[in-house]
């Protein structure tokens, strides 16, 4: 199952929240920072509350000039605290953010380079786009600020709780048969409120799926006048975004003033309980309006825990699918005594291999194969044939189901991933270059290549000419996935960056088409370089570039269904001969103009 098709149905859990604590473990200097300044803080406020009693009862009322100030430099020095303490939590709880923000987002980058190529066939750019950015931004928050405001909060509930209690304790009991009303209410709205929140974050990973796919397809959507259809099926998305935001948006929006209202009947029975006792003498006018003081004062923090619990669900949310991202493993694991390091003279075997995606649709069924060094191994036949799969299992980006494949007599499983794909060299039909300059796409062929090494590779792929005349040399901006470079500059780029890798295998999609003769000839010319002395596996599209394979492969249905040289093979007159002919007789139409 696809991680975008998990639906999250169960209550908030303890452990997630655990989870998202723990993140701040690296980081405990401005952890224990920040909850002993908010801490402090809160103590602070009812503190100075209970002062403010003295000022009013001993000075004030007692018309006591010395008393009034007294207590009234004191509740100065105290403020002046308190605005240190601010200062400290504020600071301390706006640096573990981004502290715990940049950790999940560097984890998820190393956790998706060790995911199998599986996983990225099942899972959307949009998906994973979304944890790494708004659902990585949640998590912090909630590590960080809402943390910071659950801990104020109920700091400053307690110590009014323990400032009333030893002031007066029947008037205190009043305000406490009010608090079981608001955790039930909360309680109730609290799952209502976390469902429709999980919908929102689905949602959204789809619409962000939906603007990153029409951005990189922007071509295609516009030669084929897709613009009002992709936007017909955007506005449903969105749609579906506003009727579940609405409603959650709703419940939050109920939530806020129930607890108000609830808060509120506390402040009225206090006015009136209190005012009784005031007028009996049970009460001083400074203990009444501290009362009133800290009823106020334990209204917002109630309101603002219910804020931030409406806020902590849609954190939750995220955190179920971050979580779930980084607990994914990986189809594909390595041994524990894999070998770190590999050099290979070339021979690969395929023994009984067999391969699926799904189990009712096999590709690969029990194929036997020996390929001995340095040979050169072509891969024809129809689309959906298997080649890029017997490929695919050759630089063990998927493994068998059934079967082995050895690399020099050994079971490729025993060396790492890492180890065994650093010795393969890939040329793709349509190579991909990232941004930055032509010396940055060449090095990820090989990060402690030197200047001179990066050279020596361009120039055997015979790209150093077409380099240099480019406006920075070898500094030139290539753009995003290439774009300003021409498709044969970056074939050329990207047969520099094999070279400069040195690899003992090559494994090459057809690397010619829709480029121009002079290039053509070019990137013939650096293959043919590349691929002396080297085992490699070309998949052929044009027949006619592969005739001077050692052995060409004719892959249907999973199985190899003719083995042999050009000559051999055209002998036979079978399947791959149809298949050559066929495209010579369309290569000639095509040339004099049919």
């Amino acid at each position: 199952m696809s991680l975008e098709d998990i639906t999250y149905k169960g209550e908030f859990r303890g452990q997630i929240l655990v989870r998202i604590l723990r993140l701040a473990r690296p980081h405990w200097p401005l952890m224990v920072g920040f909850l002993v300044a908010v801490s402090f803080t809160a103590l602070m406020d009812s503190v100075n509350t209970y002062i403010s009693t003295l000022v009013i009862d001993r000075g004030v009322a007692s018309k006591n000039p010395d008393e009034l100030l007294r207590w009234g430099m004191l509740l100065g020095g105290m403020f002046l605290l308190n605005s240190i303490s601010l200062l400290v939590f504020f600071f301390c709880a706006g640096r573990l953010g981004e502290q715990i923000q940049y950790d999940i987002r560097r984890r998820l980058f190393e956790h998706l380079q060790t995911l199998s190529f599986s996983f990225f066939d099942r899972t959307s750019s949009g998906w994973l786009l979304s944890r790494i950015t708004s659902d990585s931004h949640r998590i912090a928050q909630l590590a960080s600020w809402m943390l910071l405001d659950i801990v104020w909060g109920s700091v400053n509930i307690i110590m009014a709780f323990i400032f009333m209690g030893w002031m007066n304790f029947r008037l205190t009991l009043v305000v406490a048969f009010i608090a079981p009303v608001l955790v039930l209410t909360a309680l109730f709205f609290k799952k209502l409120i976390i469902t429709e929140f999980r919908k929102v974050r689905s949602i959204n990973s789809r619409i962000t799926q939906a603007f990153s796919e029409n951005i990189a397809g922007v071509k295609v959507v516009k030669a084929l006048n897709r613009e009002q259809k992709n936007l017909s099926c955007f506005q449903q998305i969105t749609q579906e975004m506003h009727g579940a935001s609405f409603r959650a948006g709703w419940l939050s929006a109920l939530f806020l003033p129930l607890v108000q209202f609830i808060t509120t009947l506390a402040v009225a029975a206090i006015l009136l309980v209190g005012g009784w006792q005031l007028l009996d003498g049970l009460l001083t006018p400074g203990e009444f309006r501290a009362f009133i003081g800290y009823i106020t004062f334990m209204m917002w923090p109630v309101l603002d825990l219910s804020r931030v619990m409406g806020e902590m669900q849609q954190s939750v949310a995220s955190a179920e699918r971050v979580f779930t991202l980084l607990d994914t493993k990986s189809d594909i694991q390595d041994r524990p005594d894999a070998k770190l390091e590999a050099r290979f003279r070339g021979e690969v075997e395929f023994c009984n291999v067999s391969f699926h995606y799904s189990s009712d649709n096999p590709v690969i069924k029990n194929l036997n194969l020996k390929v001995l060094p340095g040979q050169m191994i072509a891969l024809v036949g129809e689309t959906g044939g298997g080649k890029s799969t017997l490929v695919n299992l050759v630089a063990r980006y998927y493994e068998p189901v059934l079967g082995t494949i050895l690399f020099d007599g050994k079971d490729y499983r025993s060396y790492t991933q890492s180890a065994l794909q650093s010795r393969i060299g890939v040329v793709l039909q349509h190579p991909h270059l990232f941004s930055g300059s032509v010396r940055e796409n060449i090095l990820y062929g090989n990060p402690e290549a030197t200047d001179q090494q990066i050279i020596d590779a361009a120039k055997m792929a015979n790209a150093h000419e077409i380099i240099m005349s480019l406006p920075d040399g070898y500094d030139t901006e290539v753009g995003e996935g290439g774009s300003k470079l021409s498709m044969g500059q970056r074939q050329l780029v990207s047969l520099a960056r094999v070279f400069v890798s040195d690899p003992d295998l090559i494994i090459m999609d057809e690397a010619t088409s829709s480029i121009d003769s002079l290039t053509e000839h070019l990137i013939q010319d650096g293959i043919a370089t590349l691929l002396k002395g080297r085992t490699s596996f070309v998949i052929a599209h044009r027949l006619s570039t592969i005739r001077s394979a050692d052995r060409i492969l004719v892959i249907g249905e999973g199985r190899v269904i003719e083995d042999g040289s050009h000559s051999d093979l055209i002998g036979l007159k079978g399947r791959y001969y149809s298949l050559y002919t066929s495209q010579m007789r369309g290569e000639r139409a095509a040339a004099i103009g049919f």
